[in-house]
């Protein structure tokens, strides 16, 4: 399964669905799906709510492997179940797509212009667990806000330091140093970024695979040669707050990158709508980030 799910991330044509929002985003994932905080009285509750929203979009008949290699899962998702089934044997077995599991723990305070992940002590029991239920890959976030050489190293450091544990537990990391969107810098931090990020991809065995979650960036293929690097198995791109229209507009200017998007997947849909009005509304929204991750300009 894990060869096969290689080949299909690394060549198919599509792109991964992020449904990992966590403890901190998930009230607001809830908000924009139109369940308000009044509706659950614990957190226990909350994520009861925000597994039947995933559910309704990972059993949609659209949310298929005609459109979408992967789903990255919050670790709740990943110990729940989807008729019956773990949700990642759910994804592989009924829906042909690789399940990845969000393993960092959130951000640290901002330092050097970044915020680097939190401390991660428990991730070699996380990993056994994800392995235990058939996850492929995993994704973990950092933030860049600034054009600091310092804390872009930093950030990248750290990324391939965890990425290399997630690799010997015979999974394949996807290294997310996000830049954001609204830094004055972005440009600039991207350029360091993308030679930081190549040093640390040409030291790598010939063995090991990671994958890329990447800011769209400014300057149209800033990421081209880091995705034909033998090391990398594809590049994705984040939305970061851009409109989904936004996001797929950009990401149309960049030959070698595919969406990796979260909030710009989802923005449409509402609890209160009919099963038919939620497909097809979900359904639109696949299509457009599709078409943007395979029709290039």
């Amino acid at each position: 399964m894990q060869e096969s799910q290689l080949e299909k991330v690394r060549n198919g044509k599509g792109f991964i669905a992020a449904l990992d929002q966590s403890g901190g985003s998930t009230p607001k994932a809830l908000a924009i799906y139109g369940v308000m905080e009044d509706a659950y009285s614990s957190e226990d509750e909350m994520f009861d709510l925000v597994h039947e929203m995933r559910t309704r979009i990972i059993t949609a008949p659209a949310f298929s492997s005609d459109y979408i290699l992967g789903a990255i899962l919050f670790e709740q998702t990943m110990d729940r179940k989807i008729e019956g089934m773990y949700t990642a044997d759910y994804l592989a077995e009924k829906k042909g797509i690789a399940p990845f599991l969000k393993v960092d723990k959130g951000l640290a305070d901002s330092s050097n212009g970044v915020q680097l992940m939190k401390p991660m002590p428990d991730l070699d029991e996380l990993l056994k667990r994800a392995n235990e239920r058939h996850i492929f890959g995993t994704k973990m976030r950092s933030v860049i806000k600034e054009a600091n050489p310092e804390g872009i190293k930093a950030v990248v450091d750290q990324q391939f330091e965890v990425g290399k544990q997630i690799i010997a537990a015979g999974l394949v990391p996807i290294i997310e140093p996000e830049v954001d969107i609204y830094s004055k810098e972005k440009e600039k931090a991207e350029a360091i970024l993308c030679e930081e990020l190549k040093k640390h991809l040409d030291e790598l065995p010939e063995e090991d695979n990671v994958m890329l979650k990447v800011t769209i960036p400014t300057v149209a293929n800033t990421y081209e040669k880091l995705a034909q690097h033998p090391r990398v198995v594809r590049v994705v791109a984040l939305s970061g707050g851009y409109s989904r229209d936004e996001a797929n507009e950009k990401l149309k200017e960049n030959k070698d990158l595919i969406a990796s998007f979260s909030r710009a997947l989802s923005e449409n849909l509402n609890v209160d709508q009919s099963d038919e009005e939620f497909n097809e509304t979900l359904k639109e929204a696949i299509e457009a980030i599709y078409d943007a991750s395979v029709n290039k300009k």
